[in-house]
């Protein structure tokens, strides 16, 4: 960025110099095609060097290496050059001969030929330009930022300064490239109002950028990433402009993107493809280790079984050219996709072992958490790896490199944890987010039950960690006072701790927030009750009442989210109809501007709270929309794949019964079966009992069928019929335990015309559920959507539906074979 600027200067310089007082040895400068002519001059004309001369020798230096590709620049060389300490040297003598801009650039330029931010010349020139930069020029302050930003500087007192400059001359900005360099320097600083403003200042800007400049757009998303928040607007507006120059694009820059957009947990259906074919096309012209690399981490995740084979091939060739950093990026990306090439893992797992000595901390973590999901085979290298990432722990003071390492530590089979990994937990612990607590209660959780000693003795240094842990989550919550940080740090945080000592507080905590509810957080919370299953109606009440006055502000696709919670845990707020309605006229316009499989997932959300927008329905259902569906399919990861081809065909399954005037064809039969090959599982002790029960109930074994597949591939717990008098009628064969893997009823799968096993006249089926804990909301015997609309779909099926849910069968009232049976024929012969 900039980076021309220093050879322009030198440029007009000349060009204004006329030709009266030539400058012969900005002249030679001028015509200089390489360092070492750059460095002949500069050492034959030391003495008389200006501090023009040397900021156009010091930019042309960089010109040369900016040229070449990466593989063949020689900043070292460069660098190392006696004649290259001369300029430096030269240069913080005369620094207080520069104006600002040459200040800037000869900053910018010296730290991209590597000189250390330690250095004399550095501090002086950082220093020089502290003490002017109030009256820098935006275009200055933007280069200026990025240096500090270089130097690890993001968080100093000049960071803090120029943020503030930024913030009081923010309208005052019209180039997009000066305020995407300064969004993401200052981008650990900003507060939400400066966010917002810098925001809505990129999304004007954005619109007079050239097209072709994709630079811009990239670090505007990288903003977002850095300060954690989803604009989806600018996000979406972004996209389109750097879909277009996808075509041009390096692997480098693809990842990147990806990168970003995974962080924010952006899915672009229409750039994952385009980003698939350019990486494809890259595969010949990628021959060398580096760029190979990068376009094997881009592109495996997302390729074709036949493309990742052959990509495997040629990184199993080029692996012992990798240096560290690339074979910890490759062993990531075989983790992502769960290759099983051992030869390869092999081969990067020796590559990680020659260069554990140059891995950081975070990198360390990363290589052992991949080699172990990939289950590598070579305790050695584990043992080696585990006492590095202890000796990091032992001396890092940060708390989420701490919680990084710990968690890690705990995948690793340890006997004995050692006391100095304890004590830094403990030591940090104070000043852990909710998620680092959880994350840390998990890792103990797992020493308490590896621990061989544990079982003899409570061990005091286990139980009193967990007892801080529980003791600085409630009082985080506690004293928490703005909804937005606590969101954030619920965002990913679950399991049995949380559930357990938390979530109570938590609920409390949000109830506390009520009022601090809108429309921008409202999806993020509605988000976070359905992942809790926490049935809250305060809250629930209080987004519904947001959403519905401020539909026109929530982002399309965000309707998703807000409505999630209603559906699955079976809520219907006082102004259910309004919410639905809202939110449903809220996405209809854009249902063509939707991720495919996103809106799957809506209309099944809409689905289980029985509601089927014809609009929605037929847009799915269009040939167009299933192949770009199956077209994205290819390129999401295999848990995304899986989650939505079941949810179109429970989508499918739903509309077939509950709306036959749209129809739309049943299609997912062979995926059904394939499904029942696929997921057989065993019968319960509470399954085998109630089965043994019912025979008692209906006077033989074989008045009762188990696991019997329903039209449409429902699989009922226990299937009876009754005949007109209420009697239970036999089955012509009788059903046994052993008949799982099959139901013994074997309808056809589109109509119950055509049932093998017709029924007298009077008759009705009986199907009888077992509901466990998943049927139910986590704080209560309130019922979950899914439930309801599974008895819905049975009933459409001719099925009287007896549902027994888990906390009425082991109460203890029935704790008696007789008060069970006693249960049964109530709820059969009612």
């Amino acid at each position: 960025m900039f980076r021309l600027r220093s050879v322009n200067s030198c440029l007009r310089r000349l060009l204004h110099g006329g030709t009266v007082n030539r400058d012969q040895v900005l002249e030679q400068l001028r015509v200089c095609a390489a360092e070492e002519q750059v460095f002949d001059l500069v050492g034959k004309n030391k003495a008389k060097l200006t501090v023009d001369h040397v900021n156009c020798a010091v930019g042309l230096l960089w010109q040369f290496q900016k040229e070449r590709p990466q593989l063949l620049r020689t900043v070292d060389l460069t660098r190392s050059h006696p004649q290259f300490l001369t300029l430096r040297v030269l240069a913080e003598n005369k620094i207080a001969h520069m104006d600002d801009s040459m200040l800037v650039d000869m900053l910018y330029t010296f730290l991209r030929l590597n000189v250390e931010p330690h250095d004399s010349l550095v501090q002086q020139l950082v220093s020089e330009a502290w003490l002017r930069v109030d009256r820098f020029p935006m275009r200055s302050l933007s280069k200026f930022a990025v240096c500090l930003h270089d130097q690890h500087l993001s968080h100093s007192p000049l960071m803090g300064h120029i943020t503030n400059i930024v913030d009081q001359k923010l309208s005052s900005i019209d180039e997009a490239r000066v305020l995407t360099a300064l969004m993401t320097s200052v981008s650990s600083l900003v507060s939400p109002r400066l966010r917002d403003a810098l925001i809505s200042r990129a999304d004007q800007l954005l619109d007079t950028t050239d097209p072709s400049h994709f630079n811009v757009p990239r670090r505007m998303v990288q903003f977002l990433r850095n300060v954690k928040y989803v604009h989806r607007p600018l996000l979406e507006k972004c996209n389109e402009m750097i879909l277009r120059n996808v075509p041009t694009l390096d692997a480098e820059n693809i990842g990147i993107i990806l990168g970003l957009y995974q962080s924010l947990q952006f899915n672009n259906c229409d750039f994952r493809l385009a980003a698939r074919q350019r990486l494809t096309e890259l595969i010949d012209s990628s021959t060398d280790h580096v760029s190979f690399f990068k376009l094997f981490v881009a592109l495996a995740p997302m390729a074709s079984p036949e493309i990742r084979e052959r990509l495997e091939n040629t990184a199993l060739l080029l692996a012992d050219e990798f240096n560290g950093q690339q074979a910890l990026a490759v062993a990531e990306a075989l983790e992502e996709i769960q290759s099983r090439n051992l030869s390869l893992l092999n081969k990067i797992a020796s590559v990680i072992q020659r260069n554990l000595h140059v891995y950081k901390s975070v990198e360390a973590a990363r290589a052992t958490q991949a080699l172990f999901l990939l289950q590598h085979q070579n305790p050695k290298l584990f043992t080696n790896l585990r006492n590095i990432l202890v000796d990091f722990l032992q001396r890092s003071v940060f708390p989420y490199e701490v919680t990084m390492l710990t968690r890690v530590l705990s995948m690793l089979p340890c006997p004995r944890l050692e006391d100095g990994v304890i004590s830094r937990v403990d030591a940090v612990v104070e000043q852990c987010s909710l998620s680092e607590l959880s994350t840390l209660s998990f890792a103990v959780a797992k020493w308490v039950r590896n621990d061989p000693s544990y079982r003899h003795n409570t061990h005091s240094k286990y139980v009193r960690l967990l007892q801080t842990l529980n003791r600085c989550g409630n009082e985080r919550l506690q004293t928490a006072d703005q909804l937005d940080l606590v969101l954030e740090e619920l965002k990913f945080i679950s399991g049995e701790w949380f559930e357990e000592m938390l979530l109570e507080e938590t609920m409390v905590t949000l109830q506390r927030m009520m009022d601090q509810i809108n429309w921008s957080n409202a999806p993020e919370l509605a988000f976070f009750l359905t992942r809790t299953h926490h049935l809250c109606p305060p809250l629930m009440d209080r987004i519904a009442s947001v959403a519905i006055e401020h539909t026109d502000k929530i982002h399309h696709s965000a309707t998703y989210a807000t409505l999630l919670p209603f559906s699955v845990l079976n809520y219907d707020p006082v102004q259910a109809d309004e919410l639905y309605d809202a939110c449903i006229k809220r996405f209809t316009p854009h249902i063509g501007s939707f991720e495919p499989h996103l809106l799957v997932l809506q209309a099944y959300s809409l689905a289980v709270a029985d509601r089927f927008p014809e609009e929605l329905i037929r847009e799915i259902f269009s040939v167009d929309f299933l192949g770009k569906l199956d077209s994205e399919l290819e390129t999401l990861s295999d848990a995304l794949n899986m989650r939505t081809r079941l949810r179109l065909m429970q989508l499918n399954r739903a509309v077939c019964l509950e709306c036959p005037e749209f129809q739309v064809p049943w299609f997912h039969e062979r995926y059904c079966q394939q499904l029942q090959r696929k997921g057989n599982s065993g019968v319960s002790p509470v399954q085998q009992q109630i089965h043994k029960m019912l025979g008692e109930v209906l006077g033989g074994i074989n008045c009762v069928q188990i696991a019997v597949v329903t039209p449409y591939f429902y699989t009922v717990d226990f299937e009876c019929k009754l005949d007109k008098h209420s009697q239970p009628l036999p089955y012509s064969e009788q059903s046994t335990l052993q008949m799982l893997d099959r139901g013994a009823v074997h309808w056809d799968t589109s109509s119950l015309e055509n049932s093998r096993d017709e029924l007298p006249p009077g008759a009705q089926r009986v199907a009888v559920d077992f509901l466990d804990s998943r049927s139910f909301c986590k704080n209560s015997h309130h019922m979950k959507g899914e439930a309801l609309m599974r008895k819905r779909h049975l009933e459409i099926l001719g099925y009287r539906v007896i549902q027994i849910p888990h906390f009425e069968w082991n109460s203890m009232e029935l704790s008696t074979h007789d008060a069970w049976k006693g249960y049964l024929k109530k709820k059969i012969f009612r």
